[in-house]
């Protein structure tokens, strides 16, 4: 049956990780938003910032189990090497995944896989789901869904609290509803998180 994957980066957080006053807007916001969903569930990554934009959308969702998943967690789910990169964008693109520690370059890739099998294909009967998680898994599972290049994961940018969709059915290719999608936030709350000079 037909598999729905909503998922969201966490709120606006200091640099700390704690979301702020705006990130705790953004998740009731989110809340309401999915309210009328079906959700089986809401995964979310183990970071402080992704369980309290889980816990305060969840507010807004009687019923609906908290799942923490350390697959919905902030890692680098792929390094590319240089040969399969644009030759006009590999040193830029090598010299931001080279900036991330040696053990989180080599442990990703499995978080990755482990995420691939829990969240996407279709599943033995239709579901809703929402993982609450951080900007590289959503670019990773966005790429995948669209059968992008492994490296293609880079500049896939998300905004926080906003929304995407994916639908994985029978038959079908996995198809993206919606990306990035911001209409539960007015204006002061949308676009934090992405580079300013991509801000629309």
């Amino acid at each position: 049956m037909t598999r729905y994957l909503y998922l969201t980066r966490h709120g606006d957080a200091t640099p700390d990780g704690e979301l702020t006053d705006a990130g705790r807007r953004q998740a009731a916001l989110l809340g309401g938003r999915l309210g009328d969903v079906p959700l089986a569930a809401v995964h979310h990554g183990p970071l402080p910032r992704a369980a309290e934009t889980a816990r305060l959308a969840g507010e807004r969702l009687p019923g609906v189990p908290l799942r923490e998943s350390r697959a919905a967690g902030d890692y680098l789910p792929y390094v590319p090497v240089r040969e399969e990169l644009p030759a006009e964008h590999a040193d830029r693109l090598l010299g931001f995944v080279g900036q991330f520690p040696e053990d989180e370059r080599r442990h990703g890739p499995a978080l990755a896989r482990e995420a691939m099998e829990l969240f996407t294909g279709p599943a033995a009967q239709t579901r809703h789901e929402l993982v609450v998680t951080h900007n590289f898994l959503i670019g990773w599972l966005v790429r995948a869904a669209m059968d992008a290049p492994d490296w293609r994961w880079l500049g896939v940018n998300h905004c926080n609290a906003a929304l995407t969709a994916i639908r994985y059915a029978p038959g079908r290719p996995s198809s993206v509803l919606f990306f990035n999608d911001m209409a539960h936030l007015p204006a002061e709350l949308r676009w934090t998180g992405f580079p300013p000079e991509l801000r629309l």
